[in-house]
């Protein structure tokens, strides 16, 4: 008998007319065609797919909502731990930056070494660092352990993803996408409000506790039905210099902005953070330029279209996640709500993008990407404008509109934005370039936070400064709400300084959804600037 060889992969043409354009909304624009540019795995089938996908569905999940579930958690972290505004930024930061710099790594990892290795060494480290998450004594306990968090998302998220590419092919690859689109879209659309009611019954704590099962699930269903593919052309080095160069790189420029509002841009921390920041990632680029398995070709670069759509996704997810880091937190702080009305009040978004993006898709092949690239941007910029205006009234009037257009505008640019990535690079590269693209949305929204918190920050102190100077009050605690908000509905404050206090935290999040409106139509600019016109 001849022994059994470990599955190889084989890589079959991108099938541009079978493409699946559902959506999960928690997930990065480029998600299904990372997907779809997975080659599948040589030798015998996979004999349990439906389980292997229940497996790479519950883990990319855990990792996906585990973002939108602690924005609205985090002012109950502030009150329990005492934390201010920066360690707030950095509980969600410390996430997103080695989710950010290491995702790609971390795919090449799975080609390797094995997908099913890694995916499970993935699961073990997250599921370790929500067990630290959840009995953290301290802010810096709670960062150390988000970060490690992050490392195991950049090891399971395209794990997750390349299994689902090796297992499936043809139609029931499309199938399988769509399967894992709509659970997707239902549990980011529900994730933050049974979060919220977690933080509300329980604690804050039970939100990272409730993943132990969870992933207890996932190893168990990885283990019994998922093969261990890998990728036989994959390189034989991994490009650490490259991922340790962008993850200090970012962090200390993350670093550098965040400090920023309490210390001053001419503070020398604050300077020699934002300028070692930027030094390394200039090192970054020279180190990719010169190696011989970069984590990210630039010369995938010299195509315009590939260019311009990173360009409109860095401004886009930009002006998405500073919004989606401070509603949750002004909507408990300014407005009283609970953590569980705060979770269902963004419900909108995620569950528009999630139902319509499936019947959006056919518009990119009739409209052509770029006339699409630049209308949705345009909308969702709209809806951060509405974010921004001084509506009278309560959720119904102020809010709700404002996310239903901006999950429009998100919903009509996903689509074309994938197939503007695809199109650029062509089908041999489809992998890399949706990996790169997908990259730039999560750093994104890493740099998002630390650079609307600046605004929101100083926007707040302002508005606060001169409530309280027409109220004839001292300015005697300038800090952003601290106390612990726990109403059963919606209220509005009490007294006058209560009252200034809330009143300075909207126009906070009206700053930040200002700006985010300017990226969004400066998203819109650049596609109208780059994207070639449909032929």
């Amino acid at each position: 008998m001849e022994p059994q060889k470990e599955p190889t992969l084989a890589s079959p043409p991108l099938d541009s007319r079978k493409r699946a354009h559902a959506v999960a909304s928690q997930a990065s624009p480029c998600d299904a065609l990372v997907i779809r540019a997975q080659p599948v795995a040589a030798g015998e089938p996979c004999p349990r797919k439906r389980l292997a996908l229940s497996a790479t569905i519950l883990g990319s999940s855990m990792a996906f909502i585990d973002g939108s579930v602690v924005n609205v958690a985090l002012p109950s972290i502030q009150s329990e731990l005492g934390a201010g505004i920066a360690a707030m930024q950095w509980v969600v930061n410390a996430y997103l930056l080695f989710l950010g710099a290491l995702v790609l790594v971390g795919g090449s990892m799975g080609d390797k070494l094995g997908r099913r290795k890694v995916f499970i060494a993935g699961i073990a480290i997250f599921t370790a660092a929500s067990a630290a998450c959840g009995a953290a004594p301290g802010m810096g306990w709670l960062i150390a352990a988000r970060a490690l968090q992050g490392i195991g998302a950049a090891l399971l998220v395209p794990g997750s993803l390349a299994i689902i590419g090796a297992v499936f092919d043809g139609e029931a690859r499309g199938r399988a996408i769509g399967t894992w689109a709509g659970v997707g879209a239902i549990t980011s659309s529900v994730g933050p409000a049974a979060g919220g009611w977690l933080v509300d019954a329980f604690s804050w704590r039970a939100i990272f506790f409730l993943n132990l099962p969870l992933a207890a699930a996932t190893i168990a269903l990885a283990m019994a039905s998922v093969p261990d593919s890998h990728d036989a052309d994959a390189p034989q080095t991994l490009d650490w210099p490259g991922a340790a160069s962008t993850a200090a790189g970012l962090a200390a420029l993350t670093y550098g902005l965040t400090e920023a509002p309490s210390r001053g841009f001419a503070d020398p921390l604050v300077l020699a953070m934002i300028v070692a920041g930027a030094l390394l990632l200039a090192a970054f680029v020279a180190i990719e330029a010169k190696s011989r398995d970069p984590m990210v070709p630039l010369d995938i670069f010299r195509s315009r279209d590939f260019s311009g759509a990173n360009l409109v996704t860095l401004l886009l997810y930009f002006g998405l996640g500073g919004v989606l880091f401070f509603l949750p937190f002004t909507l408990i702080r300014a407005y009283g709500y609970t953590a569980t009305q705060a979770g269902a009040a963004v419900l909108p978004m995620p569950l528009i993008i999630g139902l319509l993006s499936r019947f959006t898709g056919g518009m990119t092949s009739r409209f052509g990407a770029r006339l699409l690239l630049i209308a949705g941007p345009c909308v969702a910029g709209l809806g951060f404008a509405m974010l921004a205006l001084p509506f009278a009234g309560g959720y119904w009037a102020r809010f709700l509109p404002a996310l239903v257009v901006l999950g429009l505008g998100m919903t009509i640019t996903v689509a074309p934005l994938t197939t503007t990535v695809m199109a650029s690079v062509g089908s041999g590269r489809a992998g890399v370039a949706s990996g790169i693209n997908n990259a730039v949305a999560r750093v994104a929204g890493l740099l998002a936070i630390a650079v609307l918190g600046i605004v929101f920050v100083r926007s707040h102190d302002a508005a606060l400064a001169a409530r309280l100077d027409r109220l004839h009050l001292p300015h005697q605690d300038m800090r952003i709400a601290d106390a612990d908000v726990t109403p059963t509905t919606p209220t509005a404050p009490s007294t006058p300084l209560a009252r200034a206090r809330s009143d300075a935290i909207a126009d906070a999040l009206r700053a930040v959804a200002l700006l985010s409106a300017a990226c969004a139509f400066g998203a819109a600019g650049a596609a109208a600037a780059t994207i070639r016109r449909k032929q």
